[in-house]
Order: structure tokens, then sequence, then C-alpha cells
């Protein structure tokens, strides 16, 4: 990443890989109105018994759940809301116990729910199965896992039994660093000095190859015997799937003060130049052409939010369900953070259905661990790209050393070429053209330019047009010759040089910081 190897000098290291992640198991043939007609059908349970089959194994799951929790030797609470942290609340248990490995308590919450009901319909004179939004009871266990960390087991006490599993990478990787014997230091779910990073990413990449199915059925199944008898006589495996997936790379800066030099830069820069187009390519979509224009389906979403917490200041860019974010966490971490929700946006090499006998292509990403891995490595591109993205505003030399440059008068091949003036209207806009993030990573052509400076030249005759074209000629003339562009061989497309990145960048954020930031900082 751009990022680190601008600033190596003032950071100690940095590691990628897994934060939160949500898991659901889900018995295919409770999970959909279809395949629940067909299993009562299968058992011999009419449409009018259903209420009083499913209550009968609602009660084996909440009773499994109270004597597993009276085996393990924990709490159970009942809470009348569902506003109560239970994170927090699991935690001050544990603090108060002196529990610091194992099960730590269980609660259980009337919750809404996705859940199948009979009801009756007038017009065919009939019971009917419906899936219906509803209430009922959820069971959680919460545990500090020898293994695996801090982390909770949800269970759905009604038909269809669904089962949520949410373990932390970070929490997984202090138990890891532990047995390695790796000295560290831990803030929430960040790591602001550990002592061997290079190992510590080592078994971060170690996570990934897990035995995902037997690590989430132990959990189940260790929480709640019972799930396993729901489907007598038959005895079918949960299918696990990632609802929710959080892929962050921290970087370590040496100290806060550290960070806090470059934050507001990065902070400027995010908002000025991550537009829908760039935060589309942030997510690897190409069917963008380099005047921003989006070919075939449009996105549903695409937002930025800017907001203010105790903990710092976060900068969050949506796709659809899909985000990118940065953050800065424990005083001397930068992290940059991709959530996965909707899998669909992307795709994976396999085969299709599985199917080993058709040819592998590219598919429609799933939510089943079977793609996790690539899951994952998508989530490190986007962090990466937006990395890259952020890395244009990060100016070593002071803004005069940058501007002073090209804002004076130069003689080349001799020809002279006016300085740019940023404070004029026409120079600004060519300035903030050069600083979008999708122009800084795939360059831009002539009518790209004009397009944007003279959006009205579009809609004039050719013979019209052509005065238009000749001023953008000469600006990217101008720019040439100032060394903040260069052409691509054998091509007539333009791409920022590294001067002309800081040029351009500096002068735009300079420009969003009130007068008074800027004498404070001059100060």
């Amino acid at each position: 990443m751009k990022l680190m190897e601008l600033y190596k000098d003032k950071i100690t290291g940095a590691i990628k890989g897994l934060d939160r992640i949500r898991f659901r198991g889900t018995l295919r043939w409770l999970a959909n109105q279809s395949g629940l007609s067909r299993f009562m059908s299968f058992t011999d349970v009419l449409l009018k018994d259903f209420g009083g089959w499913a209550e009968g194994l609602t009660a084996m799951i909440r009773q499994s759940c109270r004597e597993k929790a009276d085996e393990l030797g924990i709490e159970t609470h009942y809470l009348r809301s569902t506003s109560i942290d239970k994170e927090k609340s699991a935690r001050e248990i544990a603090e108060s116990r002196g529990i610091k490995e194992g099960s730590i308590c269980m609660f259980s919450a009337v919750e809404p729910c996705i859940a199948p009901m009979v009801k009756g319909n007038k017009a065919r004179k009939k019971l009917q199965l419906v899936m219906a939004q509803r209430k009922c009871v959820f069971v959680y266990r919460y545990f500090d896992d020898p293994v695996f960390g801090f982390g909770h087991v949800r269970i759905q006490s009604w038909v269809p039994f669904n089962v949520f599993v949410c373990l932390n990478g970070r929490h997984w990787l202090e138990k890891q660093l532990q047995k390695h014997g790796i000295g560290y230091i831990k803030d929430g779910n960040c790591f602001p000095w550990i002592e061997d990073v290079k190992t510590a990413q080592k078994l971060l990449d170690e996570q990934l190859r897990s035995d995902w199915k037997q690590i989430l059925n132990r959990l189940a199944f260790g929480s709640c015997p019972a799930l396993g008898q729901v489907l007598r006589p038959l005895h079918p495996d949960y299918y696990w799937s990632a609802d929710e997936t959080e892929w962050a790379t921290d970087i370590m800066f040496e100290s806060t003060k550290s960070l806090d030099s470059v934050y507001p830069s990065l902070l400027h820069h995010a908002i000025g130049v991550s537009d829908s187009p760039s935060v589309m390519k942030y997510f690897g979509r190409r069917n963008i052409s380099l005047s921003g224009r989006i070919k075939g389906r449009a996105p549903i979403e695409v937002m930025t939010d800017f907001r203010k917490f105790y903990e710092g200041i976060r900068i969050k860019h949506w796709l659809n369900r899909n985000s990118v974010k940065l953050y800065n966490k424990s005083g001397s971490i930068l992290r940059i953070e991709t959530t996965i929700n909707h899998t669909r946006d992307f795709k994976v090499y396999r085969h299709p259905d599985d199917d080993i006998s058709k040819a592998s292509s590219w598919q429609r990403m799933r939510k089943g661990i079977s793609d996790l891995h690539r899951r994952c490595e998508l989530s490190d591109q986007c962090n990466n790209r937006y990395g890259d993205s952020l890395a244009m505003a990060q100016v070593e030399e002071k803004l005069k050393e940058v501007v002073s440059a090209a804002c004076n008068n130069i003689t080349k091949k001799g020809k002279k070429y006016r300085g740019l003036n940023p404070w004029q209207k026409e120079d600004y806009e060519l300035l903030t053209f050069l600083a979008k993030g999708e122009n800084a990573i795939n360059g831009f052509r002539n009518h790209h330019l004009r397009k944007y400076l003279y959006p009205k030249s579009e809609h004039l005759q050719q013979q019209q047009r052509k005065k238009y074209v000749g001023r953008t000629t000469r600006r990217i003339k101008l720019l040439r010759a100032h060394g903040l562009i260069r052409k691509v061989p054998r091509a007539n497309r333009y791409v920022l040089t590294s001067k002309g990145q800081k040029f351009s960048c500096a002068l735009i954020t300079a420009s969003a910081v009130a007068i008074k930031e800027l004498t404070e900082m001059a100060a």
C-alpha cells in the first residue's frame, strides 16, 4: 500500500485480517416455506398440528440450553429489553466472577425474527403455511474461548432454529499471540504495539485456512446439543454462511502525535475526491468510463458519511450495502476497514452450482463459507485501493514548496508558459479535476477534461465544439509543461505525475481548510 510506503519512517508496522465476522447456520429443510411443507409431509405433521409440534421443539431447545448452562456452571438471565448491551453485560459478569477463559453466561430475550406460521386462506378456505415477521425467544451464550477469544452464539428457539455465531479475528489473534509467547498491547479490538508484527500477520493468515464448518458446529452444538434433534429422524448438517464480514488494515503509527499530523489531510482528501465513481472503483467496479459514466446496471445507492465519535473521527463510503471506512483508533492506529454484507455485488471463479462436471467461470459470490477466502481477498484489495487513493493527499513538503514552481512562468523548449493560478476559477477547476480519484487511478483524455471544464460544449454543433477542444488542448499542454501530467505512450491519454498528485491534492486540501486552521498549522 502506497500510504505505508510514504510514512514508513512514522509507523512501527501494520497488520491486516478479519475483524468482526457474523456467521449464520441454516437448516435448509426448515428455512423456507416449500422445504418446511415437504418436511412436515414426510414426518406426518398436519397443518392444524403445526403450533403444538413447533412449541414442543422450542421447549426442547430451551431446556437443552438450560441444561448446558448448568453443566458449564454459568449464570442464566432473562432480559426484558432488547436495548440492553449484552456484550457489555457479559464482560461485566466475566470480570465480577473472575472468568478469564471459557463460558461466561447465557441470556434469553424476545426479539423479532422471520418464522413460519399457519393461517387461514379465506379465498381457498384452507389452512396455509406462510413465512412472516414475528417474535420469539433467542438464547445467547457468551464465551471467552481458549482458541477464538471473546464471542457469542445466538440461537433462535422457534422454527427454523437459525444459529448465529459472532467471532472477532483480533480477539482470536490475541489467543494466538499468547500461545506463541509474543508480547503485545491490546486496546479493545486493536493492537497499538506487537512485539513481532511479521509473525502476527502469519497468524492472521492462518485463520483463513481454518475448517470453518467444524469450528461453527462445535460452537453451536456446544451451546445447545438438542439442535441436532430438531429434524429427527433426519440428521442433515447446518449450512453455514457469513452474513457480515469486516476486514481491517491497521497501520500502527509510532505515536498519537505522528498520526495526528497526517490524519486531517487524509480526511479532507477523502471528502473532496471520493465521489460516486471513485467509491465504485474502490470496490473494484470496472464498468465506469473515464468520464465517470456508469456502464450497465447502476448501483442502488452510493453515499459518504462523516462523523465524530468519542474515540476519533470516521469517514465511511457505502456502495449498496457494502462499505469502506477510515478512522483513527486507540490514538496511534489508522484503520481502513471494508465491510461486506451483500456478496452478490462481487464474483468468484468456481464451478457453476458446484458441479465439477461444468467448466469453471466467474459466478456471483455467495455468502456460504466456501466463498469466504475470495471474500477476504476482495476486501483486502478494496482497502489497498482506498489507501492508495489517500496516499495522494500526503505531502511532506510545505505548501509553498509544492506549489511555487508551477505558479511561476516558465520557458520550455523556447516557448513560454504562464504559471497556474489556483485561486482563479478555471485553474481551480482544472486542479480539482486532477485530484479526482478516478482520474488519478486511470488517467484521462481530452474529451473527459473538456466535459468537466465546459459541460455546455456537449450540446453545441461540431464546428462550435472545436473551439473548446482547442482550449482544452492548451490546458493539457500547460499541465505537461509544468510536469503535472505525462502522456501515456501510444495512447491519447494522460496520467498524473507524482508532482501533479502533490500539487493538486495540496491545494484542494488547503482550500477546504478555514484560514484560522491554516494559521494554526503554520504556527
